[in-house]
């Protein structure tokens, strides 16, 4: 989002989106004292048009549940953001959402409503939070005229913490995905990430349980703790 944008005028919303944000807004959130075996959570993983937190576009979101201690696969949402300008045909490698489902995605506005709808207040997990979340935010903002504030929790922080003995060789969720043995059956794909973050967040949920971890407000409690010695030395 360049400078001038922020200075745009945003349309009014349709009345279905709007009404989407409203009722979004009026949930009460989820108490983050809920032990696992009672909770949702929903693992999310987005594609871009980029890297760049500030100029990238949003172009897909994948995302599945987790609701007590399972992953739900018929709880699942994927939803390609409608492209005006089709992304480079490298980034389209990545990926693999080509230039005619770019244009022929949701109009950015209903998708976004449609993943509150999915998501309602449940927390979010992700792997690598930031970008997911920066580029989640500037979308919401831009499109719905939204603030996102939400909980989340980095499972790239948050393995680290339950297994320190391998922090210093595992950084990607590549990594962590092949200690555990988990397939990935399309990487990049936003869906297929989600679910392969889902069963990390699944493999880490028993050693959380070991240091008496057993909700996600402890958990993002842990996840803290490593950011602090990651940022300290």
């Amino acid at each position: 989002m360049g400078l001038l944008d922020l200075f745009r005028k945003r349309p009014p919303l349709d009345p279905p989106a709007a009404q989407a944000v409203q009722r979004w807004r009026q949930l009460v959130p989820e108490d983050g004292n809920i032990e696992f075996n009672a909770a949702r959570y929903v693992v999310v993983d987005v594609e871009s048009t980029g890297l760049d937190l500030t100029r990238d576009r949003l172009i897909a979101i994948g995302a599945v549940a987790v609701i007590g201690g399972r992953i739900d696969l018929t709880d699942s949402f994927e939803v390609v953001l409608r492209q005006d300008t089709v992304s480079s045909k490298d980034n389209i490698l990545i990926h693999g959402i080509g230039g005619e489902a770019q244009r022929e995605g949701m109009p950015p506005a209903e998708a976004l409503a449609a993943f509150l709808g999915y998501l309602g207040k449940s927390p979010l997990v992700a792997f690598h939070v930031t970008f997911d979340e920066t580029m989640i935010r500037r979308a919401m903002r831009e499109y719905l005229g939204l603030d996102f504030k939400h909980p989340w929790l980095d499972l790239a922080y948050l393995m680290p913490s339950l297994l320190p003995e391998k922090a210093r060789h595992y950084r990607a969720l590549d990594d962590w995905a092949g200690h555990f043995h988990i397939a990935n059956y399309a990487r990049h794909s936003a869906l297929a990430d989600a679910l392969a973050t889902a069963q990390l967040l699944l493999a880490a949920l028993p050693l959380a349980k070991r240091r008496q971890s057993r909700h996600y407000n402890s958990l993002r409690d842990l996840e803290k703790a490593q950011r602090w010695v990651s940022w300290s030395g």
